[in-house]
């Protein structure tokens, strides 16, 4: 019954329901556009809404969230071509998202109900970006960090307190809990996972171009490779092949976070950017490995900074904890193989989710566990 009573400010609770919803999915139809600008440098104002595939700009009257793609079913009015399922999706999720949410804690606490969206929508934005190019932009989660820090002032409920100044201090201390924990893993990963050995076929031909690496079955894009600036391919080349002279039986080591870019042959140091191509026949490679970027520390730094120190070593047990479900998963069927890379951010924004709605019982029940063990 409580959907009945009123809501803030003497309005209806149902009306601020639908508000919320329909804000939810103009807010769904926005996050479609920094999704697909946002990775690529464009501006996610400028220009209006147009299709990717012909520049039609696209009318308000066809631009209305979920209805629009399915009355096109999934296609541009003027040249037909398919837009992506995900756009219907992420509209879809972020209605629903502010629906329940505002259900949920709109009556009690509606500034915590809003502060919840805005955090929802950021989660949302990430999850999409870092599964399609495997980064988590600054704008996002410098600007969560941000966002975090205010909301809490605003609408101290978000850290379980009526008190203002008890909610920033924990805002803050989420934030450099968050942000130092993660890292602090990403750090020990590194030095304990940092190097993939590869062994090859005898005299196989690896070929360095301008953005990748490409063996024999797959295509390596420098940007998953390096990193920071140790990061480096390591091999022993029994031939290396430049564009204007070769070298016979010398080690060698490309660096690109350098500067500049360097590439050792032998005892010879070039600058890689004037060597736009080379071929190695070798039978081994060292490769650097991340389990995590300084995206996903951001992440949880803005995580921290909305729900506090709590909400970051559950969500970080908790992805952990996904993560390692979801690739043994796809491993089992097929879709991925052992060394290949799994974008992170997505298990941390889910587990940030499950904190919110029952994270404190789950880690009630994991510390009792935990101190009935100890114990025994």
């Amino acid at each position: 019954m409580d959907f009945w009573f009123s809501g803030p400010w003497g309005l209806p609770f149902h009306l601020w329901t639908l508000e919320l919803t329909l804000m939810g999915l103009l807010v769904g139809s926005f996050l479609n556009v920094v999704i697909y600008r946002m990775p690529l440098g464009k501006s996610v104002v400028r220009p209006p809404s147009h299709c990717p595939h012909c520049d039609y700009r696209i009318p308000i009257w066809l631009n209305l969230p979920v209805v629009s793609w399915i009355h096109l079913r999934g296609r541009c009015a003027h040249c037909h071509a398919p837009i992506s399922p995900r756009y219907l999706v992420v509209e879809a999720l972020t209605g629903v998202a502010f629906f329940l949410t505002w259900l949920n804690w709109g009556h009690e606490h509606p500034g915590k109900a809003i502060a919840l969206c805005v955090l929802w929508s950021g989660l949302l934005a990430a999850t999409w970006i870092d599964l399609e190019h495997f980064i988590i932009p600054d704008e996002i989660t410098l600007g969560g960090i941000g966002a975090g820090l205010l909301l809490s002032a605003i609408a101290p409920a978000l850290h379980s307190t009526e008190t203002r100044i008890l909610a920033v201090f924990s805002s803050i201390g989420g934030i450099l809990f968050g942000a130092g924990l993660v890292y602090g893993v990403l750090r020990l990963g590194k030095l304990l996972f940092g190097r993939l050995k590869i062994r090859l076929e005898p005299g196989t031909r690896v070929v360095f171009h301008e953005t990748g690496l490409v063996l024999p079955e797959d295509n390596i894009p420098y940007e998953e490779l390096f990193y920071r600036s140790t990061d480096a391919v390591v091999c022993h080349g029994e031939r290396i092949e430049l564009a204007t002279r070769s070298y016979v039986d010398q080690p060698v080591r490309l660096e690109l976070q350098r500067n500049p870019p360097r590439l050792q042959i032998g005892s010879e140091t070039l600058n890689a950017e004037e060597e736009p191509w080379m071929a190695v026949t070798t039978g081994f490679m060292t490769l650097p490995r991340e389990a995590m970027g300084l995206g996903d520390v951001k992440l949880m730094a803005a995580i921290g900074a909305f729900l506090g120190w709590e909400a970051t070593v559950f969500s970080l047990m908790g992805s952990a904890l996904l993560g390692s479900l979801v690739g043994l998963g796809l491993i089992a069927v097929g879709k991925r193989d052992w060394q290949a890379r799994l974008p992170y951010g997505p298990f941390i924004a889910v587990a940030a989710v499950i904190w919110v709605v029952s994270g404190h019982h789950w880690l009630t029940w994991w510390l009792d566990r935990a101190g009935a063990g100890a114990g025994s």
